[in-house]
């Protein structure tokens, strides 16, 4: 049994001792931040649930696509999208978003909300390496998802619920790919409020 608990960027110092980030995992009296020590614990600690990782190789796999993953997907979405999540942040976090991430963009969030649409085409380009892995499987794990299909479905799921800007064109063959992850776990990720569907 675990419960969810959304918490603003002015709040997390509050979480406990040293915490900057989202997500933290409270499991008892021990917190973890950081979506792969996250993984690590849940692996360590329910070993007799679905593996997140498939053995250590696959481990070792999952770093590099999330390196992958954070380099060639979540920077650039973040930069065509930082200004939708301002708009949807609490009025107490904006003036924290603002400064933090105007100063990591070098600009501001208004203008990289105006060059988006230009950086669009390449981001859909650079999901090529997806759609061939995805070709002949249902998952990148394979027949069930594994860590890896978690954590690149979240810069997905990040987008369309904070975004009104479609990442994929409607054809994209990854439409069906994020149906699946949407529909685990009795459709959880499917249930958020999103502005596109799948």
């Amino acid at each position: 049994q675990w419960e969810s608990r959304p918490t603003r960027f002015c709040d997390i110092a509050a979480i406990g001792p040293g915490q900057k980030t989202v997500p933290v995992l409270a499991d008892g009296d021990v917190l973890i931040a950081d979506s792969w020590r996250i993984a690590e614990h849940l692996e360590q600690r329910f070993p007799d649930r679905a593996t997140l990782f498939g053995g250590e190789a696959g481990k070792r796999l999952a770093w590099f696509l999330q390196q992958w993953t954070v380099l060639s997907l979540l920077v650039p979405v973040f930069r065509m999208i930082v200004y939708d999540i301002y708009t949807h942040l609490d009025p107490a976090d904006q003036p924290y978003f603002r400064e933090s991430r105007e100063k990591r963009l070098g600009k501001t969030l208004e203008a990289a909300h105006a060059e988006r649409e230009t950086h669009l085409a390449s981001f859909r380009a650079a999901l090529q390496p997806l759609r061939l892995a995805l070709a002949d499987a249902p998952f990148l794990g394979g027949a069930t998802p594994l860590y890896a299909d978690y954590i690149v479905f979240g810069v997905f799921q990040w987008s369309r619920m904070t975004s009104p800007l479609r990442l994929l064109p409607q054809d994209d063959p990854l439409h069906a790919w994020i149906g699946r992850c949407l529909d685990l776990h009795g459709g959880l990720a499917r249930r958020a409020p999103a502005y596109w569907p799948d």
